[in-house]
């Protein structure tokens, strides 16, 4: 009768499957550089926003230190040890911190583009005298005098290569009539769910 056991060297061939299912060193370097540069673009955001990230204490506490650290090679250590922290973070804890960058960069997008907007509006202002007559139609309450006075010495300044003092007014008052329009719209929202909440 033939041994069972032979040829056999105490071990079933099925044992070591498992083992290849982890990622190869390659894949784990590359998920662990990811995970890296993940955690150094927290470390150059700004502290507010890191601090509004879900994520483990430990992890913002170290990325808040590091922001701290302006020597060359504490910094450098610094930014290990948050790749390190990085790496005890799960599928999910990293997918989240993901998508809240990724908010980071459309929200400044739309700041870029409102702002560029905001220039555009600027230029028109100053040269045509139709665009104020139809920003003041949009905004009655803006300083009609006021604004005529800064276009003229705006348009002064460019011509005289001056300082752009009444060039930059202008666009600040832009920027402020962007902000209160926004809040409008936002409170608008909210009462507008008040009301369905009502029915």
């Amino acid at each position: 009768m033939p041994n069972p056991n032979r040829g056999s060297v105490g071990f079933q061939s099925n044992e070591f499957d498992q083992e290849y299912e982890r990622p190869s060193k390659s894949e784990a370097k590359r998920h662990s550089n990811e995970l890296q540069k993940l955690g150094e673009q927290l470390v150059e955001a700004p502290r507010d926003r890191v601090k509004r990230v879900e994520m483990p204490e430990d992890v913002k506490e170290a990325i808040l230190t590091c922001q701290t650290i302006s020597n060359h090679e504490g910094r450098r250590r610094a930014l290990q040890f948050v790749g390190k922290k990085m790496r005890t973070l799960d599928e999910e804890e990293v997918a989240v911190i993901q998508r809240t960058i990724d908010s980071w960069k459309g929200a400044s997008k739309a700041e870029t583009a409102a702002l560029h907007a905001l220039e555009r509006r600027r230029e028109k202002l100053l040269a045509d005298d139709k665009a104020l007559t139809q920003l003041l139609e949009e905004n009655p309450e803006l300083d009609a005098q006021h604004l005529r006075t800064l276009i003229r010495n705006a348009r002064k300044e460019q011509a005289e290569n001056k300082p752009p003092k009444a060039y930059r007014e202008i666009f600040q008052i832009l920027k402020d009539l962007g902000k209160k329009s926004k809040q409008a719209d936002a409170d608008d929202e909210e009462t507008g769910d008040d009301e369905s909440d009502d029915e």
